[in-house]
């Protein structure tokens, strides 16, 4: 306790101090000489002259650091009996590819593309895909309804959908394209594409010029490099359920996302290289959202 009561007295007493320390633990294209920007209050915003890339402090300098080869992500699937590993390399490697599928797609900085997953290892690399190139991401709870999944698209105006074929609770299979396809009929904005997961226990019939799946959008995609972005620009979108009323969109930054998510992982959870963290919140929900991307 005397740990934590110190580090929250500075953080309240100091708090340009507090997160200036907490800020040399990313990587920074441009390091931040402001932290806290009170103009607008209180509307704050974070590091406001600082440029970086989320992608690149999940993915690329763990592998540069002579990482390549540790797990970075754990796929075990009870529902499907399946566990698939992924290496810092390896997800870096799946990654880059597909946000260079993103942008022969025409998504670029500041583009919006949806995510309707299942938990599956993709959505983790459409996150940081969408990170990688500066395009900003808004995840929806995979099997939402049609009208609620409309009403997000109407919001966000994505460019690109990006779905998995169908998800799987318990021993039922959820078909996810029939619900995508009937969102798209009644939105209003049409995205330019979607790209479809495929998956054997249920694949979905594709619809022509507009469908795609991700095994041909990444078949030969040139791998991107990473975007420098702004501290201040969007890095994702997620909206509350609605429960009380139209759903508000969340917007996260990259720069106060990326130095708060790094800062907890080790101080609020105690997780240090090469230890395993469990994430078991789902990806359409805050923290299934950040910390099953971990740092």
């Amino acid at each position: 306790m005397g740990a934590y009561r110190s580090a929250y007295e500075r953080s309240i007493a100091d708090p340009a101090g507090f997160w200036r320390d907490a800020a040399a633990d990313i990587d920074w294209v441009i390091p931040p000489d402001r932290i806290l920007d009170e103009e607008a209050a209180p509307l704050y915003r974070w590091f406001p002259d600082g440029v970086l890339n989320t992608c690149h402090n999940a993915l690329d300098r763990h592998v540069a650091a002579g990482r390549g080869d540790q797990p970075a992500l754990i796929h075990d699937s009870p529902v499907t009996g399946t566990v698939r590993t992924l290496t810092y390399a390896g997800l870096l490697a799946e990654t880059a590819r597909f946000a260079g599928a993103l942008r022969r797609l025409g998504v670029g900085r500041g583009d919006r593309v949806l995510l309707y997953l299942a938990m599956v290892p993709e959505a983790v690399v459409a996150m940081l895909a969408c990170a990688r190139i500066g395009a900003v991401h808004s995840v929806v709870f995979g099997g939402f309804a049609a009208h609620e999944l409309a009403v997000r698209i109407d919001d966000a105006r994505p460019k690109v959908v990006v779905a998995t074929s169908c998800g799987i609770e318990a021993d039922r299979v959820v078909p996810y394209h029939p619900i995508l396809a009937a969102a798209l009929d009644e939105a209003t904005h049409a995205p330019e594409r979607c790209v479809v997961v495929q998956r054997p226990q249920e694949p979905a019939p594709l619809v022509p010029g507009r469908d795609l799946t991700w095994a041909e959008v990444t078949a030969d995609a040139e791998p991107a490099p990473c975007e420098p972005v702004a501290a201040t620009d969007p890095l994702y979108v997620l909206y509350t359920s609605g429960t009380t009323g139209r759903p508000k969109g969340v917007v996260r930054d990259n720069g106060g996302h990326a130095v708060a998510l790094r800062w907890s992982m080790r101080h609020v959870y105690g997780i240090e290289p090469g230890e395993v963290f469990w994430a078991a919140s789902d990806v359409g929900w805050v923290v299934g959202h950040s910390y099953i991307r971990r740092w």
